[in-house]
């Protein structure tokens, strides 16, 4: 598939990590944030805008999504060293960010590789694992509108909370970051990486098409174990499954839609809200529209 080229009625399960979800009307995968601002201000791609990464923390209903698809990962990949800050676009997946700060000798990014999306992504939700979050170490972001204009904003134009994030600017969505990490050092860093990784793989089934965890973390208390000691480790409908190996993940086991697995989260919030009266919200987001609306 080309960059920088706008398709029609393009199948979405392939840009998604649960491999599930309709089609978009328009499609584009832009490997320059100029071109996409040109893109947006002539109107060749039309609102609504829908920016993708991984697709990694989405549900994308079976009906599709409405008006355009930008995807950025494969596209916006630029990372590079600005002095003391990295520079890095809203493509670049979370690892390559850990990675990339390891090898320059700098500390506490390690547990970007623990979050299985990208940078825009990251940003937008605050997106985080090990006791550290995204916006821990954003000095400042920049932003495109739907005029297709580009704006660079501090921390103080956003209201940052644990997984949720808002602009008190609408209608802007992210397109790089400039991130402040410690110096550290290489190995320490490196070695820091290499462990999480390791123990992501041995408590995550990362074997099978997921969206990685399904919901946040309640206060004092955590979302997979709720989950399980209500008994619902292994609860299935029709071709989505809560994992029997981490309770917080909701598996495609090949054949799910995008119906069964939304069915699936709302059965497990009925669930743990009576058995347990605790609320469980979201983690991940939900786009597009249901078959036949």
């Amino acid at each position: 598939m080309n960059k920088n080229t706008i398709y029609k009625n393009i199948d979405l399960k392939n840009f998604n990590s649960w491999k599930v979800g309709g089609k978009a009307e328009q499609f584009l995968i832009c490997d320059n944030k100029d071109t996409l601002a040109s893109y947006i201000k002539t109107r060749k791609i039309k609102p609504p805008i829908t920016f993708i990464g991984l697709g990694s923390n989405l549900l994308i209903r079976d009906g599709g999504v409405k008006g355009a698809v930008v995807i950025m990962h494969g596209g916006l990949s630029v990372i590079n060293r600005e002095n003391e800050l990295i520079y890095v676009e809203a493509g670049v997946s979370c690892s390559k960010l850990a990675k990339f700060a390891a090898k320059e000798g700098l500390n506490n990014s390690a547990f970007f590789a623990g979050i299985p999306g990208t940078i825009g992504g990251s940003l937008a939700m605050n997106a985080g694992c090990y006791g550290s979050e995204t916006w821990d170490y954003v000095n400042k972001v920049l932003m495109i509108n739907l005029n297709g204009d580009q704006i660079v904003r501090s921390r103080a134009d956003f209201k940052i909370n644990y997984r949720d994030v808002k602009n008190y600017n609408n209608d802007e969505s992210f397109l790089a970051a400039w991130f402040n990490f410690p110096e550290g050092n290489k190995e320490d860093a490196e070695k820091k990486i290499k462990d999480l990784l390791a123990h992501r793989k041995n408590t995550q089934p990362l074997n099978w098409p997921t969206a990685g965890s399904t919901f946040r973390n309640p206060i004092d208390n955590f979302a997979a174990k709720l989950i399980e000691d209500c008994g619902l480790k292994g609860y299935q409908i029709g071709g989505a499954k809560v994992s029997e190996k981490h309770a917080n993940f909701i598996i495609n086991i090949g054949n799910a839609t995008a119906l069964d697995i939304e069915n699936i989260i709302t059965y497990i919030q009925k669930i743990v809200f009576e058995k347990k009266n605790i609320q469980l919200f979201r983690e991940i987001k939900i786009i597009g529209e249901q078959i036949g609306t």
